[in-house]
């Protein structure tokens, strides 16, 4: 079977209900360990006598070596199976991420950071097209939705644990804590995922870069990559700068008590979760343009100095966020139907390069301008991935005529 093939009657849809457990599990495990350093990266500055952004080089590192091995992983994942590379990495990288909390320096807590990224690179590079290749097309975005709000529970459990946990015992204890938890999650998630469609040769291609321009060569299909580059940038950078922000002045919270904002992440797990009912109502054009507009105007609402402005803004940009990457990654998935590894690689590292190049931008704005000059940054790439969106994006809606002809 060729990879842009559709696989072959039957064999979509195998226990769908499996399919979602696994890629959920699969989310939270990735996005757990991730970022599960942002919550302490203050505690990290302290003791390695580091700035704000020298601190955050801990987020960029692991998410710019994501980023480089999206494309080998698709490449593997083409070849030895999709489901096959992904258990693979989920090992790699619950091991790597319980050696981090041991790193006796910067440098190497850096370097093994970079070693947990690149392992973790395989799922955001094959997971939307293994999913978009064995589900039913119905079940698509409704399936990719579910696996975007796991890695909010990730991206929450991970800030949250290693937060609550580092603020009493220490950043280390933090970061240990949580990747027993992403041990857990990735066992479940090796054990559920199933095998789907065999993947081989493509006959049609000259081999992996072949399928790699194609991917590049849509027009339409870089919309979908500047959302993952400019809105993931915005989002880290808020998030990689939050916890600095409420230690200081004037609000010198706990860091205990400043890990628990990260419960905004709900937000995004019921944005994400529900977007097919969002996308059903109004199209995904207008629904993926409205929400790099919402985050705009969510980052623009932290600015104000009280701690309920900060909160409102939050979970209105988290919200808005998930909505929009659960859109934008099932429809770059779906753009390529002749290189869905390759398609869903680019944007991952689209997704990963604006997390780790833009976090680090909007740190050095943070340090130099404060919460405000950082903030100028988030509100205007927001505002720029929506016009990206508006303009760009297709009007006609495929997805959702299908969705009204099965209901």
């Amino acid at each position: 079977m060729t990879p842009g093939a559709a696989p072959a009657a039957g064999s979509r849809g195998r226990r769908p209900g499996r399919l979602t457990a696994a890629l959920f599990a699969g989310g939270i495990a990735t996005f757990a360990e991730l970022y599960a350093v942002q919550a302490v990266l203050p505690g990290l500055a302290a003791e390695f006598e580091l700035t704000e952004s020298q601190a955050t080089l801990a987020v960029s590192v692991a998410t710019g070596a994501l980023a480089i091995s999206v494309l080998p992983w698709a490449a593997l994942g083409d070849r030895l199976g999709r489901a096959r590379a992904m258990r693979v990495s989920a090992v790699v990288a619950a091991v790597s991420g319980l050696l981090v909390a041991l790193a006796p320096t910067f440098a190497v807590l850096l370097a093994l950071r970079a070693v947990s990224g690149a392992a973790l690179g395989a799922l955001p590079a094959l997971a939307v097209a293994h999913l978009v290749s064995s589900a039913p097309p119905a079940r698509v975005a409704g399936i990719g939705g579910l696996y975007i709000a796991g890695t909010t529970i990730g991206g929450l459990s991970g800030r949250v644990l290693t937060g609550a946990v580092g603020g009493l015992f220490g950043w280390r204890w933090g970061l240990v804590t949580t990747a027993l938890f992403v041990a857990i999650a990735a066992a479940v998630f090796a054990v559920l995922l199933d095998s789907g469609p065999k993947v081989g040769a493509d006959p049609h291609a000259a081999g992996q870069w072949s399928r790699v321009r194609l991917a590049m060569a849509d027009r339409v299909v870089w919309v979908f990559y500047a959302q993952a580059f400019l809105l993931m940038g915005a989002f880290v950078t808020v998030y990689n700068l939050l916890s600095f922000r409420l230690l200081g002045d004037p609000y010198r919270m706990p860091a205990s008590l400043v890990s628990l904002l990260f419960l905004t992440y709900l937000v995004g797990t019921v944005g994400s979760s529900g977007v097919g009912r969002l996308v059903a109502a109004f199209g995904r054009r207008r629904v993926l343009a409205g929400a790099g507009a919402t985050m705009a105007v969510g980052a623009a609402i932290t600015v104000p100095t009280p701690l309920w402005s900060v909160l409102a803004g939050l979970i209105l940009l988290t919200f808005a966020f998930f909505v929009a990457h659960a859109i934008a990654a099932t429809w770059a998935g779906e753009r390529v139907p002749a290189a869905r590894s390759q398609a869903s690689a680019v944007y991952s590292l689209a997704y990963y390069a604006g997390s780790s190049l833009v976090g680090l931008v909007g740190a050095a704005l943070y340090a130099r301008f404060g919460w405000t000059g950082s903030t100028v940054l988030v509100v205007a790439i927001s505002g720029a991935a929506a016009v990206v969106a508006f303009l760009g994006a297709p009007r006609s809606d495929r997805w959702a005529e299908r969705q009204s002809s099965t209901s």
